[in-house]
């Protein structure tokens, strides 16, 4: 009994004293973990450009007299969906003051 306690005590103390070397070889049996690349930055003209492109299919769909509005009412829906959803993403419009910073004078009302 006392050689079996005298290794558990010497094991103990080595696991206890190298935690470096134990999450070493944890790591070294363990699977690896492939993260999500990172999104891509908005970009705003590629956005502009889609907003571009489905309002000219919009209005050469209504435009086509040869084609049944029921064939093309999906289309025009699907692209009014995805010209709302583009500028959800986009966001509200930053406006820029006319006014220089350091000059302001009262607006001029013509009747």
């Amino acid at each position: 009994m006392n050689r079996t306690f005298v290794a558990a005590v010497g094991v103990l103390l080595v696991v206890i004293a190298t935690p470096a070397l134990a999450a070493e070889l944890r790591v070294a049996h363990a699977r690896h973990v492939v993260y999500a690349p990172p999104p891509e930055p908005l970009c705003f003209w590629c956005i502009r450009d889609a907003i571009y492109a489905d309002t000219k299919l919009i209005a050469h769909l209504e435009a086509n007299p040869d084609v049944d509005e029921a064939d093309k009412a999906p289309w025009i829906f699907a692209a009014h969906a995805d010209m709302r959803r583009l500028r959800w993403i986009l966001g509200p419009v930053e406006t820029v003051s006319v006014a220089p910073c350091c000059y302001w004078r009262k607006r001029l009302y013509v009747r």
